[in-house]
């Protein structure tokens, strides 16, 4: 849902932009004929013919996520309505218990970028609770059916090509890359292109799997909150510097309000419950 929103958020912004790569969407010649397009601009992008390739086999437009997209509401809740079932006792007791056993991890990511371990559990409870529920949409169909669509070609085609660079990196296989249906990719929810800028090998192992590795998931999701101005040692309730990288991780003033609160709690720190979101 959280990532969702993020990815309304931001198509506002984007909706009467045009496309601005080669490959024509809504193409009269089809969908496949669009996909050659994207496959020759991929490839002209510097991605390998490999990665594009293998990225790419099978792909097919899939009308069950224009059907999602269409039919997105305008988040409504109050903060206290939302943190009130989001924040529960279940996900209080698993949190505390994930800053035990990924005590020393997140001690070593919070000396390198910065981030409290509360606050990355925190998000990670709330975006999959914990890595149990990641979304089993195929990735790559599902970008490359947003970008084909033409209402955010633009944004679409990045996200696209970037799910390609994550093929080409090594990071994961496109079989691996199973989420949400509008992209969103691992354990708190990277969009493709956010995956590219923000994801980082913590684990040591060869390569930054969002998927599979706590770890990776947690200093890349800290990786991510410092390059939108997270300010190290500093408060993150609402009105901080720190609350607006978190509201750089997802817009809605409620979802991150709950995020501060969350993290608060797990902190052992009080937090007012007051509702800013009006």
């Amino acid at each position: 849902m959280s990532a969702t929103m993020r990815l309304w958020i931001l198509a506002i912004g984007l909706t009467a932009a045009g496309p601005v790569a080669a490959a024509t969407c809504r193409d009269p010649a089809g969908f496949e004929k669009w996909l050659d397009d994207i496959r020759q601009e991929a490839v002209q992008q510097g991605i390998s013919s490999a990665a594009v390739e293998t990225g790419l086999a099978g792909v097919t437009f899939d009308p069950s996520v224009i059907r999602k997209d269409r039919g997105q509401g305008v988040f409504k809740q109050s903060f206290e309505q939302f943190a009130g079932r989001m924040v529960s006792a279940y996900r209080l007791k698993t949190g505390a218990a994930m800053l035990r056993k990924h005590a020393g991890a997140l001690a070593r990511i919070e000396r390198q970028f910065g981030v409290p371990g509360p606050v990355l559990v925190a998000i990670w409870g709330l975006e999959s609770d914990f890595g149990a529920v990641k979304g089993n949409m195929a990735t790559i169909r599902s970008v490359a059916t947003l970008a084909y669509d033409c209402r955010r070609t633009e944004m679409f085609q990045g996200q696209l090509f970037d799910a390609l660079r994550i093929v080409d990196r090594g990071d994961l296989r496109p079989g691996e890359m199973r989420g949400a249906w509008a992209g969103e990719l691992g354990q708190t929810q990277f969009m493709p292109t956010s995956y590219v800028r923000y994801a980082v090998d913590f684990d040591g192992d060869g390569r930054a799997d969002l998927l599979h590795s706590p770890i990776d998931v947690l200093a890349s999701t800290a990786n991510y909150l410092k390059g939108h101005g997270w300010v190290r040692g500093a408060d993150w309730s609402p009105g901080t510097p720190n609350f607006e990288a978190l509201r750089q991780w997802n817009k809605s003033q409620v979802y991150s309000q709950t995020v501060a609160y969350f993290a608060s709690k797990l902190a052992g720190r009080d937090m007012a419950v007051e509702d800013t979101s009006q």
